[in-house]
């Protein structure tokens, strides 16, 4: 599988509408991969947390379109990242939320087609009682499609920047099936050691290939941490980026996942 992950980076001064037709083109200039990645908030601003409720948009708005249209395109399968997402007020599938605020961090999956595979609310809002846990609702569903990738059906488990320190959450993406995890994220700089560690540590522990996509950049007085990594389900770290905008082109086997869990099954011994 040849698995492409786009680590957008982004200022201030950019307007959204710039950046949404320059991220498109990005991913337009991606043929000939099965998969695309983008990372978390790209166009919202993954700390811009003054403008996210100027800037909500429905998963079928702006940032999203232009990103199926670009999946479309190019025949791929593409995670489009995050947006901040506000439901459109005719969708009688949705309320305000149990918090009342009906904004989440919602991530899209679309198929080569351009048509959606799957959305995930990102369940752990990052933020210690400021952020998102004040202006956010909180996802409450385990996401993991399966996605046909590379001539084969693999199960594909979603997951969203602060989820990668809870591997209670990446437990139960296995237990749905999971044999690759997309993180898709706005991690700072301060950090990124933990970053690029668990993402290793949830792949040796869960035997599933992990995919991080991170931003490059400075937004909000927040330096970015860049470093997305792709990592294969024995904890190999395939490619890693720098610090700025950058493009990870990899080939992933996914046929090693299954090959790995019989050779090592250590998943079998798991008494909780």
């Amino acid at each position: 599988m040849r698995v492409h992950v786009l680590q957008v980076a982004y200022a201030d001064d950019e307007p959204v509408t710039e950046r949404v037709e320059r991220v498109s083109a990005l991913v337009r200039a991606q043929r000939g991969a099965d998969l695309v990645v983008l990372p978390e908030l790209w166009p919202h601003g993954g700390f811009s947390y003054r403008g996210w409720a100027a800037r909500a948009e429905p998963v079928d708005g702006p940032s999203m379109t232009a990103i199926a249209a670009a999946a479309r395109d190019i025949g791929a399968v593409v995670h489009a990242g995050s947006i901040v997402e506000r439901p459109r007020r005719d969708d009688p599938h949705d309320d305000h939320g149990a918090e009342g605020r009906g904004l989440w961090n919602t991530s899209v999956l679309f198929g080569p087609d351009g048509a959606r595979l799957a959305m995930y609310r990102k369940i752990h809002r990052f933020g210690f009682g400021n952020g998102e846990p004040v202006l956010l609702e909180a996802g409450d569903k385990i996401v993991a499609p399966v996605v046909e990738l590379a001539g084969r059906p693999v199960g594909v488990g979603l997951a969203t920047c602060y989820d990668l320190r809870f591997p209670e959450l990446f437990r139960l993406l296995i237990d749905h099936g999971a044999e690759l995890v997309l993180i898709p994220a706005a991690w700072p700089a301060a950090r990124v050691e933990a970053w690029t560690l668990l993402g290793r540590a949830r792949a040796i522990e869960d035997q599933v290939v992990v995919v991080q996509c991170n931003t490059g950049g400075a937004h909000s007085g927040v330096t970015m941490g860049g470093r997305s990594q792709v990592v294969d389900a024995s904890g190999t770290v395939l490619a890693q980026a720098g610090e700025a905008e950058e493009v990870l082109a990899v080939h992933v086997d996914l046929d090693a996942v299954p090959a790995l869990r019989e050779s090592f099954p250590v998943l079998a011994d798991r008494r909780l």
